[in-house]
């Protein structure tokens, strides 16, 4: 299971709605930097999944923290809440160029993700942005709402997938009409628009078989860091093994992107093999920050994911 998907206490069955009071005590523990970076996760994850005005406030004031693998979860997590409320403080995320690249494109995935038309001015200037990550993630949210405009019939296919995601771009059309070889064609195809190329790979990501994945593997060898890094995010979707020794060298490769390797680190964590795991324990102490955060939160989940507890959140404690 991929980090930025973990239950929480939020999803626990039948559980009563939280108080302001209570939500203010969780918004405390994610604000707090003393606090192990394990216990923030799970503090915004409660909060994704208490959704409302509070809980967007509380999570958005956390984007004040160095953590960029903290800051990138936050925005991830307003999109796929999918509340119109969390675009002005995404807006400026996405507009700080002072910003890690890897938090300004998921801001800008985020409003996408959110899909109210009133986002397209900032996000069409953006296109042309000097950051590739930043500006390619634009064009793909722009044409995600566009698609929205346009096909409003068809909006629900783009939760349509085993893993319930708010995804920047929907599956091909008439997929169950497309070979494996065809789509690991098009996924591969430097000369196609990107957004086509999303939708080849979110339609293998659906399918889930080796093949698939192996398909999708492909794709670590390919295009631009951003399309490596959600080639990575959908590997750890799916968490299938067939994919592990193709994470494993993007992983290792210290001359790729930081952005590529924390989705890699994370989606090995998914897969959770003792293979997985052993390779993971080598990079808790890697020069980069994000990389680090992310074994460190990926272990974690393996630990909770073979215990007994009964949610991700046990032992969270949210009094001040």
């Amino acid at each position: 299971m991929k980090i930025d998907e973990v239950p929480s206490a939020g999803s626990a069955p039948a559980a009563p709605l939280a108080t302001p009071e209570q939500l203010r005590a969780i918004g405390a523990v994610l604000r707090d930097p003393a606090r192990p970076l394990k216990e923030r996760f799970r503090a915004l994850f409660t909060l994704r999944n208490l959704p409302g005005a509070q809980s967007v406030q509380l999570i958005s004031e956390a984007f004040s923290d160095e953590s960029a693998l903290l800051k990138h979860e936050l925005a991830y997590c307003l999109g796929q809440m999918g509340d119109r409320a969390a675009l002005p403080v995404l807006t400026t995320v996405l507009e700080n160029t002072a910003e890690n690249p890897m938090v300004r494109h998921e801001a800008g995935e985020a409003m996408g993700a959110i899909g109210d038309p009133s986002a397209l001015p900032v996000l069409t200037r953006l296109c042309s942005d000097p950051t590739p990550e930043v500006a390619e993630t634009c064009q793909l949210a722009v044409r995600r709402i566009k698609w929205l405009q346009d096909e409003q019939s068809r909006k629900e296919r783009l939760s349509e997938n085993p893993y319930a995601s708010v995804d920047p771009a929907p599956p091909a059309d008439e997929p169950s009409q497309l070979s494996c070889a065809q789509l690991r064609a098009t996924l591969l195809d430097d000369s196609v628009p990107l957004f086509e190329r999303y939708r080849a790979m979110f339609t293998l990501r659906n399918r889930g078989d080796a093949e698939s994945v192996t398909a999708l593997a492909d794709g670590l060898r390919c295009g631009s860091a951003l399309f490596r890094h959600e080639i990575a995010y959908v590997l750890g979707q799916v968490a299938h093994p067939a994919a592990t020794k193709q994470l494993e060298t993007s992983l290792r490769d210290q001359h790729e992107s930081d952005m590529v390797r924390h989705e890699c680190a994370e989606a090995l964590g998914a897969i959770g093999t003792p293979e997985c795991l052993q390779l993971l324990s080598e990079y808790g102490g890697d020069q980069a920050r994000v990389v680090r955060e992310s074994v460190e939160v990926a272990l974690d989940m393996c630990e909770y994911e073979q215990s007994a507890a009964f949610q991700y959140a046990d032992g969270l404690t949210t009094s001040s």
